[in-house]
């Protein structure tokens, strides 16, 4: 009941900021302001319904550090995509064929900050962190990174390898990067830094919703395999490539930092076991 009870909470939020956004047609002051409030609501409530629920404070959202944690994240998450774009553009995949809008990247901000907030509260916060409890870090990771991709194939242009590729490069560097630190400030920079360089800046496709208008006015070709096709770059083979290397990255972190935790052993059978050591 903790688990429904959280994520109901946070998923309701969630769910009025996204028809609210929807409402003013991508008004990009409007799109801004509500994507903001959004998000600052989303975090709230989760902390809310985390002290009724569990009876403590919510320390993988404590304000210490948070905006170092964030900035961290965001230049990372910034960074990967743009890695992964630099690919694209070695092999002429990627087309630069003008300026784009400041207004147009002004309303992504606050639609890419509420989409980062609400996912990493629902699926990291929520989510990972109690199927951890049972199953061990390693199997929890898998579990809900696979659930994470799945949920993308909601989204216009979806395809199954589209649905994988976010399962191994999002699901599993984003929650590598909340367990490297057991804080979801990282994993929420990095999730917006990598959702804002894709749609703000270089005005690519985003999880197959469609192109976006940043920053650049940009264009792709080639083999969908490379480019993702019409599910955007995150359906890159670069994507999926980038993204394991920075999982295996934060999982070192996580695993010298003593951060990995087993799968917790069955009561029953924990007490069989005790009896026959005995």
């Amino acid at each position: 009941m903790r688990l429904v009870r959280q994520f109901l909470a946070v998923a309701a939020v969630a769910f009025v900021g996204s028809q609210a956004v929807a409402a003013v047609d991508g008004s990009p002051w409007p799109t801004l302001l509500l994507g903001l409030l959004t998000a600052v609501l989303a975090v709230l409530v989760y902390r809310w319904v985390v002290r009724r629920t569990e009876h403590r404070r919510p320390a993988e959202l404590a304000t210490r550090g948070i905006w170092g944690a964030t900035a961290r994240g965001t230049l990372i998450g910034a960074a990967v995509f743009g890695a992964v774009i630099a690919g694209l553009a070695l092999l002429g995949n990627f087309h630069i064929d003008g300026r784009g809008t400041v207004t147009g990247a002004i309303g992504l901000v606050g639609l890419m900050a509420a989409a980062a907030v609400t996912e990493e509260l629902l699926f990291r916060g929520v989510l990972f962190r109690m199927a951890e409890e049972r199953l061990g870090t390693g199997w929890a990771l898998t579990a809900t990174g696979s659930l994470f991709g799945l949920m993308h194939l909601t989204n216009e242009h979806a395809t199954a390898w589209g649905a994988l590729a976010i399962a191994i490069e999002a699901g599993g560097m984003l929650t590598a990067a909340y367990v490297a630190t057991r804080s979801l400030w990282l994993p929420i920079g990095l999730h917006f830094g990598w959702n804002f360089a894709e749609s703000g800046i270089f005005s690519t496709e985003v999880s197959g919703n469609g192109a976006t208008h940043g920053l650049l006015d940009s264009s792709t070709s080639g083999s969908a395999l490379v480019t993702g096709g019409a599910f955007g770059p995150e359906a890159s083979v670069y994507s999926v490539l980038f993204g394991i290397l920075v999982t295996a990255a934060f999982l070192r972190i996580a695993h010298r930092r003593g951060h990995l935790r087993p799968r917790r052993r069955n009561t029953e059978q924990t007490c069989a076991t005790d009896t026959l050591a005995r």
